[in-house]
């Protein structure tokens, strides 16, 4: 039985942690993308072939394509986005002659993800990403100043966010709003709030209804051609799982993965597990997303959240946290242990531990690294990873 295929996530030699140093931490598959080609372009054969000769260069395999980013011009439904859905179909063929078959992507809106905290101090000196309703409460009434935000809120909540904000000085609120605007993995660049606010404006026009019938238009045009070439697409899902800023989430919970996967059905139209991303919401039960999605579970993201009753969350250890982490490996390995029966499916799915704590000498270097992706943090998720499914393993044989 072929165990998970582990996989680390690098973003280019200006990134703070090299193919050499990965290579050193016992995994074979790169997680990189071609970051340097505007959105919605086409990713050239050329530029495809230059990356991946890199890091087949340092003995490793590029396994997972994350991400080929989808334009906004798809996510709303603009007139332009047939152009830029031929663009990335063309970018698909581009990564299948490069013998490249696993996409992963996200039709997130705004930003991939938010949180309020890039440097939250834990007990023992290591330091991790949180995420606070109120200090994004916050962000939504008073520096976003969102039209009709205090509607969207409890007096009791708004009360505490107003608290909170006039608490802050100058510099905290910088600091809370580079926080959120630093939401694009891959990236040291901040969003431009006024670009933010402008985005913002747009999607709030949008009903949740619209958003997922631009999902299911996009799939429906990419799906088809993803399969007749072999490529495995795999939809990350919303991270937070649940509405921020007024902005309605559709790939957050069983329901809304269910209709991702039903609105265009193809072993090629998949999902990225993610167990931190989802294990932010109580509401949503991993193990059976597992166990009934497993089939078209094409990546894994694996890390832990701590939940708190207030709604706050932060990025736990891997092994410790809200998620039971333990179940979900078992479900993962039940998953493979039904292809393996079958013949059907890639039983080695490729994993990655998602982000990390910054830790020891991860310090003297955390202006090098994007926010999530430390060196040792990482590298200490993989091992217990690791060393969780080989004990799962053994104690079901």
């Amino acid at each position: 039985m072929e165990y998970l295929k582990k996989t680390f996530r690098w973003f280019g030699p200006s990134f703070g942690v090299s193919l050499s140093d990965i290579k050193q931490i016992g995994v074979t598959g790169i997680v990189a993308a071609c970051q340097e080609v505007p959105l919605g372009e086409v990713w050239s054969k050329e530029t495809i072939a230059s990356l991946k000769n890199e890091i087949t260069s340092h003995g490793l395999e590029w396994s997972v394509v994350e991400s080929v980013n989808v334009h906004t011009a798809i996510k709303y439904g603009l007139p332009e986005r047939d152009t830029y859905i031929e663009n990335y179909i063309q970018t698909l063929k581009n990564l299948a002659e490069n013998g490249i078959y696993d996409v992963c992507y996200n039709f997130m809106q705004l930003i991939d993800w938010t949180r309020t905290d890039l440097d939250y101090q834990l007990p023992n000196g290591a330091s991790a990403l949180r995420y606070d309703p109120i200090a994004a409460a916050a962000f939504d009434l008073f520096i976003l100043k969102r039209e009709d935000a205090k509607d969207s809120y409890e007096p009791a909540v708004f009360d505490k966010a107003n608290a909170y904000f006039e608490g802050l000085c100058g510099e905290q609120r910088k600091k809370l709003e580079e926080a959120i605007l630093a939401g694009m993995p891959g990236s040291r660049k901040l969003i431009a709030l006024e670009d933010f606010k402008r985005n913002h404006a747009t999607v709030l026009e949008i009903s949740k209804d619209q958003l997922q019938a631009n999902l299911s238009y996009f799939l429906n045009a990419v799906i088809p051609e993803a399969e007749k070439i072999g490529v495995r697409m795999a939809c990350h899902p919303d991270d937070p799982p649940f509405s921020i800023f007024g902005v309605p989430r559709i790939v957050s919970n069983y329901e809304e993965i269910k209709f991702l996967l039903n609105c265009c059905p193809s072993s090629s139209n998949g999902l990225t597990f993610c167990s931190g991303s989802l294990g932010a919401s109580a509401a949503n039960d991993l193990v059976k997303i597992v166990e009934d999605f497993g089939d078209k579970i094409h990546f894994i993201h694996l890390r832990n959240v701590a939940r708190s009753a207030d709604g706050s969350f932060y990025e736990a250890d891997h092994l410790g946290g809200s998620v039971p982490i333990e179940k979900v490996m078992k479900a993962i390995i039940n998953e493979q242990q039904q292809r393996q029966k079958k013949g059907e499916g890639v039983v080695a799915i490729p994993m990655r531990p998602d982000h990390g704590h910054v830790l020891l000498d991860d310090k003297k270097r955390q202006a090098d690294f994007y926010s999530g992706y430390s060196l040792i943090g990482r590298v200490m998720g993989l091992a217990q990873l690791a060393g969780l499914e080989r004990g799962i393993r053994e104690n079901m044989s």
